[in-house]
């Protein structure tokens, strides 16, 4: 049975596979468990808020979750659109099947678009020069204009195009119009600061984003898909909604802000088990350094995950793992293959399972973890390596 064949009510899909499907679950140190019904849950729940059309962007291998599953849970819920990075992102995408539109936003300039066009993929531009080799792409493929979004910067001043530049940019994106090799079917920009509620730098942005698209119709542009509002301007601010929402880290089922609760589910469980277990007495360092000396005599447990899997260092000493259970501490420096859990007292044998983060409310949360490391979900999410497994559960329509 191949990657992406149903089993039942269990899909069981291994994103980094290298022989076997069955040899890497089998002999894998860890796994993260991604649940495809929980995907497909906060795409309903987002799209009852929003009342837009959605947009699953499911760059950077769906976060860690893997894009091509995750993809087609989303459209199945009822995501109409999938956004990715860059050009290798969208067509892995079209060779896995997937036919949704797709919008791929970060190019080099003297990059070929031209398999872009082939694939059917809008392309994101914000310079000039990119809008110059995309139309001599869809010059020299033929067969009609290419499809592209513009950017425009509206105060995230990262990509984007903003004052004389966003002129020049729409008014060339006119003539190439004109000309048959490119139709402009989107304008979009990026939030700079959507998750604290009520900024006022968000208001500022969407004024500048409804000048922007006036400036772009003004030059004889007539765009059908505008879109701002990332994950948590989608859930939280109304004006930031346009024809379609952008949603990432609530698809995964992390919540943007802190201030309010829309009942997302988090996809991924990651979970290993113990593979050492020894008594010691107070006074006995751990791991390197040591910068964890036991005050009392205690049960180690030894985990086979470390930052080579996605646990990040600056976590250590704050972090805590659900084994035995209880929340059990991770004491001493986290390694590149392991780290060490305090189980105290608690009867924990060798090979018992532990859960790094899940769901919650018992075990930790990527939340919780983001929050230990000093960083956020999305940064922990796309940490897990390929040495962990991907598991896939749920069934999607």
């Amino acid at each position: 049975m191949g990657p992406g064949h149903r089993a039942g009510s269990l899909w069981l899909v291994i994103s980094h596979p290298t022989t076997s499907s069955a040899a890497r679950v089998t002999s894998a140190l860890a796994e993260a468990v991604v649940d495809l019904d929980a995907i497909a849950a906060n795409v309903k729940a987002i799209a009852a808020i929003t009342r837009t059309d959605l947009m699953a962007v499911v760059k950077a291998d769906g976060f860690g979750h893997g894009a091509a599953p995750v993809a087609r849970a989303a459209l199945a819920a009822g995501a109409t659109w999938l956004g990715v990075t860059s050009a290798a992102e969208a067509l892995a995408l079209r060779d896995a099947g997937l036919t949704a539109p797709i919008l791929s936003w970060l190019h080099r300039p003297d990059e070929d678009f031209g398999s872009l066009l082939d694939a059917g993929v809008d392309v994101g531009l914000s310079t000039v020069p990119h809008l110059r080799a995309v139309a001599a792409a869809a010059a020299r493929r033929g067969g009609g204009p290419a499809m592209v979004q513009l950017k425009v910067d509206t105060g995230l001043s990262r990509n984007g195009a903003k004052g004389t530049d966003w002129v020049d940019l729409v008014a060339l994106a006119r003539a190439y119009e004109m000309a048959g090799s490119v139709k402009v079917r989107g304008i979009w920009s990026h939030l700079a600061d959507a998750e604290q509620h009520g900024s006022p730098l968000v208001r500022r942005q969407v004024s500048a984003f409804r000048t922007a698209t006036r400036v772009a119709r003004s030059a004889g542009l007539d765009p059908v898909l505008l879109h701002l509002a990332n994950s948590a301007a989608a859930l939280t601010t109304a004006a930031t909604r346009f024809d379609i929402c952008r949603i990432g880290i609530a698809l995964y089922g992390v919540e943007p802000t802190d201030e309010e609760n829309h009942d997302l589910r988090p996809a991924m469980t990651l979970r290993s088990s113990v593979v050492n277990l020894k008594r010691v007495p107070a006074g006995t360092g751990v791991s390197y350094g040591p910068d964890h000396v036991t005050a009392e005599p205690t049960n180690l447990a030894l985990v086979p995950v470390g930052f080579a899997d996605g646990l990040p260092r600056s976590a250590e000493n704050r972090a805590q793992v659900w084994v035995g259970g209880a929340r059990c501490p991770i004491v001493g420096r986290i390694a590149m293959d392991q780290c060490v859990v305090d189980v105290g007292d608690r009867p924990v044998r060798l090979g018992d399972p532990v859960t790094i983060f899940g769901p919650g409310p018992d075990e930790p949360t990527v939340a919780e973890w983001a929050r230990w490391a000093g960083t956020n979900p999305n940064d922990v999410l796309t940490g897990i390596g390929p040495r962990v497994a991907r598991r896939y559960q749920g069934v999607t329509a």
